[in-house]
């Protein structure tokens, strides 16, 4: 299985008409999505080209690609303008015998674990910084921002497979990466 890992696209139509693209390009089985995916929030600027009316249409077509989480700019009224599910905080599903925790990381997040065996893997967003790392035999992994990114990093998203995680660059460029 082939994942495209994209993670706070904060209504930035740029951001979201990657993903369709990624998608289509890595010929992935299924889109992460790690929540904030329609608005700002308070804390963060505007999009050059925030416009989520936008991006409901560049994704609701992908739909039945979409496994996502709820991210803490996420709120119950964009679900009903999202047709892939957006309001758990964790999903969770195996890759071979690999538990992978997906969450946004405002509940969950690399300093509060949820309950994981060794080697297993926890995907989350919300920070914007791509991190690819390994913590007491747990898979740390973060795609960092497709639209907003911090801490200097450029825009990303990731691959995940059933070999490891790849952070890459929205011009298509290896960031990060980690072997399973």
């Amino acid at each position: 299985m082939k994942y495209l890992v994209v993670s706070d696209i904060h209504g930035s139509r740029s951001g979201a008409a990657a993903v369709p693209e990624l998608f289509e390009e890595l010929h992935a089985d299924a889109i992460l999505c790690l929540g904030d995916v329609l608005y700002h929030g308070p804390r963060n600027n505007l999009p050059e080209d925030y416009a989520p009316k936008d991006v409901i249409s560049i994704l609701n077509p992908l739909s039945p690609h979409i496994f996502a989480v709820r991210g803490n700019c996420d709120a119950e009224v964009d679900q009903m303008v999202l047709d892939f599910p957006l309001t758990a905080d964790y999903n969770e599903f195996l890759l071979k015998s690999r538990k992978v925790f997906m969450t946004h990381g405002h509940v969950y997040g690399p300093d509060h674990l949820p309950r994981l065996a060794p080697g297993d893997v926890f995907l989350s967003g919300h920070t914007h910084i791509p991190t690819a790392e390994i913590a007491e035999d747990i898979f740390l992994l973060n795609p960092g921002s497709i639209s907003l990114p911090k801490g200097g990093h450029p825009r990303t998203y990731a691959v995940l497979e059933e070999e490891g995680f790849t952070i890459c660059t929205l011009d298509r460029k290896p960031y990060q990466s980690i072997r399973f």
